[in-house]
């Protein structure tokens, strides 16, 4: 059995955030192991603070990419690989299956080194056990498929964690802005690319709506993360009074700056979370909150919230039209289709009209 186990997924927030059932899975397996997770610096948050997990293996994405163009980032990316074949895994577990991830799979020279048979980008050459699952799972099946190939059985548990210091990070947050027993909600209206982003301004008539109805409780917390606040300014311009009709709402609207920790503590525990197919849904799911996912191009039964389909809102037919969503990155005609009142229905579902939503503690 082995003693010494190295998850890899380093990237995407959302994808990392998923992921976790695999760690589960091996420690269940192995619960004398000590296993670690490699993964991105920026988004080491999401998973540093699990109880089944010993290690953080982190890497500077920004950093490795420029090995080769610069002499310390080259410098950087030799000491790295160093690190990872100095840590003597006996096993290694890619999980993302794409070249980044075959490679640093490889470099670690495990005797056993698993991933997907049909892994892109040529990522399954860095692997000596393959197994190939089918691609059209929802993620967290196919990440589990793998683990049960792999002789594992395994386990569905999503749960995240908050680490002592962003949940201080909460408490102080809720008695700045006066929350209280009522709680508040969340609405993350970005996502990667446009074509994923329901329009920012029928956000604005949901939050609007969400205050005057009293569902979103003491506050409305809006979420982005740095580079993509700006997106969200209109909202939170519209909902505090700057010149928009229909009163001045700012007493009861919170746009703070967060990192991945911070958020992942509002996240955990808001009454309900209204957003696209991005990393918080994900992450919400984690915490067992309340969601209300609004999908366009991409499609639900693979990366969609996991087994949480009646919070999925998305156009009727989506599923039989062909939507080369990259090609098209910031093309908006199909989850543009969702209208308000139908997210406001399925927010009145989901809340079944009980606003006293348990914060999970």
């Amino acid at each position: 059995m082995p003693q010494r186990v190295l998850i890899v997924r380093p990237t995407a927030l959302g994808d990392v955030a998923r992921t976790v059932p695999v760690l589960a899975t091996l420690r269940r397996a192995l619960p004398k192991a000590h296993i670690d997770w490699l993964v991105a610096k920026a988004f080491s948050h999401v998973v540093r603070h699990h109880p089944m997990l010993d290690g953080v293996v982190e890497f500077d994405r920004k950093q490795l990419a420029r090995f080769g163009l610069s002499p310390s980032a080259t410098r950087a990316g030799w000491r790295f690989a160093r690190l990872l074949r100095d840590k003597r895994y006996d096993a290694v577990y890619d999980l993302q299956g794409l070249f980044r991830s075959g490679l640093f799979t490889r470099l670690t020279g495990a005797p056993r080194r698993v991933g997907f048979t049909n892994a892109r980008e040529a990522g399954w050459l860095g692997y000596n056990t393959r197994h190939r699952v089918d691609a059209a799972h929802h993620a967290v099946d196919r990440m589990l498929g793998l683990m049960q190939a792999d002789g594992l059985d395994p386990v569905h548990d999503m749960r995240l964690y908050v680490g002592e210091q962003d949940k201080a990070w909460l408490d102080t947050f809720k008695q700045e802005h006066g929350i209280g027993a009522g709680g508040y909600a969340c609405i993350a209206p970005t996502a990667r690319w446009g074509c994923k982003c329901w329009p920012i301004e029928r956000y604005g008539e949901i939050a609007r709506r969400m205050i005057q109805e009293k569902i979103a409780g003491d506050k409305l917390v809006l979420l982005a993360s740095p580079d993509e606040r700006e997106q969200v300014l209109p909202i939170f311009e519209a909902l505090i009074g700057n010149g928009a009709a229909g009163g001045d709402l700012r007493d009861r609207v919170v746009f703070p700056a967060t990192g991945v920790g911070q958020m992942m503590a509002i996240l955990s525990q808001s009454r309900v979370l209204i957003c696209n197919d991005s990393a918080p849904l994900h992450i919400a799911v984690g915490f067992d909150r309340r969601v209300v996912a609004l999908f366009g191009p991409t499609d639900p039964a693979q990366v969609g919230p996991y087994r949480r389909d009646a919070c999925v809102l998305r156009p009727p037919g989506a599923d039989k039209q062909k939507h080369h969503y990259r090609r098209h990155m910031n093309d908006q005609t199909l989850i543009s289709q969702i209208t308000v009142g139908q997210v406001w229905q399925k927010l009145l579902e989901q809340t079944q009209g009980d606003l006293a939503v348990t914060p999970q503690g």
